[in-house]
């Protein structure tokens, strides 16, 4: 494996360290809530790898083999692809939930 093999996967890396402080800093209690990011999560990521997969079957989508790890799921998805499809909404979760929390704003299932 060559280092630029890396490359998607050290983004996603970025992402996650940019902004997993916010969950010790600010206390925005997303990683106490598995569920609650998991049922924020699937619905992202389904739709988008059934996407991803018919978009690659017809020739419209492709990733850059030297820049990617090289394991595939069904439809020819790379691994990658799909820790995208974590780590994006993931970080988009720890970020709202940190100005939550500076702000004062409470949702409906809290009181």
């Amino acid at each position: 494996m060559q280092v630029s093999q890396f490359s998607y996967v050290a983004v996603l890396a970025f992402v996650i360290v940019g902004s997993i402080w916010l969950e010790v800093v600010l206390r925005t209690r997303v990683l106490v809530r598995p569920r609650r990011l998991t049922l924020t999560i699937i619905p992202v990521l389904a739709p988008f790898l059934l996407w991803d997969a018919y978009a690659i079957s017809q020739g419209h989508w492709w990733f850059d083999e030297s820049r990617i790890l090289g394991l595939y799921l069904p439809g020819d998805i790379p691994v990658d692809e799909l820790l995208f499809f974590i780590v994006i909404p993931f970080a988009s979760v720890l970020t709202i939930e940190a100005v939550r929390s500076v702000k004062g704003w409470t949702v409906g299932d809290e009181s």
